[in-house]
């Protein structure tokens, strides 16, 4: 949906509404929706106070990690972007060189199924949890660069056994899904 023409004042109005709306969006992704360059949203967001994508991620997930209470949040793979115990949670992963083959670029499937696992154990509602059945798929590869977002849902619990499903993707093509079986432990 393009807006070109519209007035400045009016242009930083919709971008704080729609940062607020969704605080994942890139300056690239305002920059087309708004038809203007993405220097033009630098400046509004400068203007306006508003940080850059990163800061906000961190901010989003600053205030999820005192959620958790099966993991610490710097043992999460990824940042935790949404969580709603017991229930849901997202966390995003930013890929780079480090994460990935050096032949290929291709991002090494242990640190896909890390931020799935880490993730799966964060959503359960309970002090000590750990994967005891892990069924995965590695739909399409990854490559550095690549930004993962992986979306836990808690789709049964029976006892002290829960049923996650974690499925992750690249724009919106799924790379990785898994189900989970988590069990905890009273502590």
């Amino acid at each position: 949906m393009k807006q070109g023409g519209i007035s400045k004042k009016e242009r930083q109005a919709s971008l704080l509404d729609r940062i607020k709306t969704d605080p994942f969006l890139t300056d690239e992704e305002l920059a087309e929706s708004f038809n203007v360059s993405i220097q033009t949203i630098r400046l509004d967001r400068l203007e306006l106070g508003v940080p850059e994508l990163r800061e906000r991620i961190k901010s989003v997930a600053e205030d999820n990690y005192t959620k958790v209470r099966s993991l610490h949040g710097k043992e999460i793979f990824g940042e935790l972007v949404d969580l709603n115990l017991g229930v849901s949670g997202i966390s995003i992963l930013e890929t780079d060189n480090n994460l990935a083959f050096e032949k290929t670029n291709v991002v090494k499937g242990q640190y896909i199924f890390a931020q799935a696992e880490s993730l799966a154990i964060a959503v359960i509602d309970a002090n000590v949890a750990l994967i005891g059945v892990a069924n995965i798929k590695y739909k399409n590869p990854v490559f550095a660069g690549d930004k993962l977002i992986a979306k836990a849902e808690v789709v049964r619990t029976r006892g002290n056994k829960y049923f996650v499903w974690v499925f992750i993707r690249v724009k919106q093509a799924e790379v990785f899904r898994g189900k989970f079986i988590l069990v905890s432990f009273s502590n």
